[in-house]
């Protein structure tokens, strides 16, 4: 049984403007010690669907389908249930730690909080297992450190401490959405080395969401390819990047710098991102699709098994799968 379960997942807003259909029919799960990567464009779903996933959609959001959590049906939990999942056994890391971090406490007051909260220990305890947990992210002089605020820390320092922070219940599924943005490459390559040295000490299953494809072969078990709120392909990260056979997924991994090819220009998606309150009636890539068949602009290819992939395109897989190659 997987940990988490996602099915026919829907989140729209309410605005001035029409309703943001912004995930739209969305299914994955999550196994026990997994690491999925949810990756696509700004605006594709990504982050609305970790939002959603832990009742934390803005108030005029509103979602639909069923998100079962270790036999938990989230969608339909009170308030008060949900903050007893949240940063017990689901955490998440957000983009931003400055703005994840009360910059007018320190940073000891706000860890020691959480395991208080939901772990109902005291004071002291609490302040044990934190300098714990900041040693284990790689922050020098944990104990010290506890009584700086958020601005006394560079960004890379403060993302560490928002994953201590995540971790300091043990969470069986811990969600990262961005955790490298604004961070310089070589702050991101130790982020992930301390997100897979986590998932490895202690067992966390792992929701990575990210545009950058580049950190992703290295760090995820499973790919799962965003657009328009929908799932484009899915399947082993390994399959996925061999032999994508989506023209999205093509399209995202040609835009990627590689050293072994000899580029004077990177290749880019032609077009914009769809419109979320004005999707097309089809596929929501085809008006950006070098693949486009009258059909894909009327009807929604279903999301098929192709090898070990997913795949909802109705172009033939060989005509896309020769692209990356040319």
């Amino acid at each position: 049984m997987p940990l988490l379960s996602v099915e026919n997942l829907g989140v729209e807003f309410q605005t001035p403007d029409g309703t943001v259909n912004a995930v739209n029919g969305l299914s994955f799960t999550v196994d026990q010690g997994e690491t999925l990567a949810i990756v696509g464009e700004s605006g594709s779903g990504k982050s609305q669907t970790a939002f959603a996933t832990m009742g934390l959609l803005a108030r005029n959001g509103r979602a639909t389908g069923k998100v079962h959590f270790d036999g938990q049906e989230l969608l339909a939990l009170p308030e008060r249930d949900l903050n007893r999942i949240r940063g017990d056994a689901v955490s998440m890391i957000f983009q931003d730690p400055m703005t994840s971090l009360n910059p007018y406490l320190k940073v000891g007051p706000q860890m020691i909080e959480v395991l208080q909260l939901h772990k109902g220990v005291g004071k002291r305890a609490a302040r044990d297992e934190a300098v714990r947990m900041l040693d284990a992210v790689r922050i020098p002089d944990a104990k010290a450190r506890l009584n700086q605020y958020p601005h006394e820390f560079s960004g890379g320092m403060r993302q560490r401490i928002m994953i201590a922070m995540s971790l300091l219940c043990r969470p069986k599924l811990l969600i990262a959405d961005e955790p490298t943005t604004a961070l310089d490459v070589t702050v991101q390559a130790q982020i992930m080395k301390l997100l897979a040295e986590i998932r490895q000490e202690f067992g966390t299953a792992m929701i990575l969401i990210t545009h950058d494809l580049g950190i992703v072969a290295d760090s995820c078990d499973r790919t799962l390819v965003m657009y328009g709120g929908r799932v484009m392909e899915e399947g082993p990260t390994d399959a996925l990047f061999a032999k994508p056979s989506h023209p999205y997924t093509v399209g995202l991994m040609k835009a990627v710098p590689r050293l072994d090819v000899d580029q004077d220009d990177l290749q880019t998606i032609p077009g914009e991102p769809p419109d979320m309150s004005r999707l097309p009636k089809g596929c929501p890539f085809s008006p950006r699709c070098a693949h486009v068949r009258d059909i894909c602009r009327g009807t929604m290819p279903p999301l098929e098994p192709h090898g070990p992939l997913l795949r909802a395109c109705h172009a033939p897989p060989a005509e896309v799968e020769k692209e990356i190659t040319a």
